[in-house]
């Protein structure tokens, strides 16, 4: 068993304050709490981190690949396990690897992938999302409209199988059957709506059925007007879902992100990412469901020009709700780990830096750089 660790010398982010000059405990890959450097209990071995900033690790709910592989691809363990440790190295300690959408056999063989790599202890992989195939063709971005299909009691028992983690799906809810999203509700599912042209009305129905959330707020969704508030501004007038923000200053601008917080407020919002191949690999353009995406500056695209997924990493997103967005590193914090952890109920166990949890972390130098994480206490550096 790894030996008690007192991690002394950086800033530690709690999840309503920065607190300087104390000590992280953490024994048996949990956190026992905060001491002042010399009150240290005897027996934990003291590790200096030099600087920085010693956070929660961040938690991703949409990671479609990533260390050149996409999960489509490589439904597989070993895909997984490359996805989340070519994440890991930008403070990712929790994710949700993320199915495009595709045919039912692939949608099969994800879901069993996902249940090996929990069983097996993978690190960083809490469940999986499946986004799609269930949308609507008029919202398709760069999915393949050829492999959607529509939800029926066959698609309600597929998805509602038992799990070793969570299990987010997005969905067109304007297509969906009556009684469909509180089904998958009822089975634990996190329902989210996107890739739709529900508008304000009928997402207001689907939140009254058990909608827990909205996938890559603005993109890929009706928008909001005077007269026709749309989803998103149903997305924004809710408090009780969770949305998802690609904060990458390309899928939304920063002007229409920062409206979006002063709207609603912080609490229920998620950075995400929307990762595709090229983060965290060494290669940049790739194939997705048979076309040539081309990738330029981080930016990923089809031959038309539609964006496909993006090349943003979890630490980046962090950095630009600080820069871009206004945000306090604690409250950019709570958007990219305690949030995710509260959409995905697993804020009793991850998340946040308190007593009890996980100990799972990342520390950033004075650059907010990633130079070490965390999993259940297990450290691995970072260059």
């Amino acid at each position: 068993m790894t030996r008690p660790t007192a991690l002394l010398g950086a800033d530690i982010v709690l999840p309503h304050a920065l607190v300087q000059d104390q000590a992280l405990l953490i024994a048996g890959g949990r956190i026992v709490g905060l001491a002042a450097p010399d009150d240290v209990p005897e027996g934990y071995q003291r590790v200096e981190l030099g600087g920085g900033t010693l956070l929660p690790g961040f938690i991703d709910t949409q990671v479609n690949g990533g260390g050149d592989v996409l999960f489509n691809d490589q439904t597989s363990v070993a895909g997984l396990h490359a996805i989340a440790a070519a994440h890991r190295q930008f403070g990712t300690t929790g994710l949700l690897p993320t199915l495009i959408s595709d045919h039912p056999s692939v949608v099969d063989a994800a879901l069993a992938a996902g249940e090996a790599a929990m069983e097996q202890g993978v690190p960083g992989v809490l469940g999986l999302h499946i986004e799609g195939p269930h949308l609507n063709p008029a919202k398709k971005g760069i999915h393949d409209a050829s492999r959607f299909s529509m939800i029926d009691a066959q698609v309600i028992a597929r998805l509602s199988a038992p799990t070793h983690g969570r299990r987010v799906v997005t969905l067109a809810p304007e297509l969906a059957p009556k009684g469909a999203i509180w089904a998958l509700k009822q089975a634990g599912v996190l329902v989210c709506a996107g890739h739709s042209m529900a508008d304000y009305d009928q997402t207001r129905a689907a939140l009254a059925e058990g909608l827990a959330g909205f996938t890559h707020l603005f993109n890929a969704m009706t928008q909001f007007s005077s007269r026709e508030p749309g989803m998103v501004g149903a997305a924004l007038e809710d408090r009780a879902t969770h949305v998802g923000l690609i904060a990458d200053g390309l899928h939304v601008h920063p002007a229409a992100m920062r409206v979006a917080l002063a709207a609603r407020g912080t609490d229920g919002v998620m950075l995400v990412t929307d990762a595709m191949p090229p983060v965290g690999g060494k290669g940049l353009d790739f194939t997705l469901m048979g076309t040539r995406i081309t990738v330029t500056a981080g930016e990923c695209r089809g031959p038309d020009g539609t964006l496909a997924g993006s090349g943003l990493s979890m630490m980046a997103a962090f950095n630009n709700a600080i820069t871009l967005l206004g945000q306090d590193m604690v409250t950019a914090s709570r958007m990219a780990s305690g949030n995710p952890a509260r959409f995905l109920r697993l804020d009793h166990e991850t998340g946040s830096i308190m007593p009890g949890l996980r100990a799972d972390l990342v520390h950033l130098d004075e650059t907010r750089r990633v130079t070490a994480t965390w999993i259940a206490g297990q450290r691995e550096d970072h260059a």
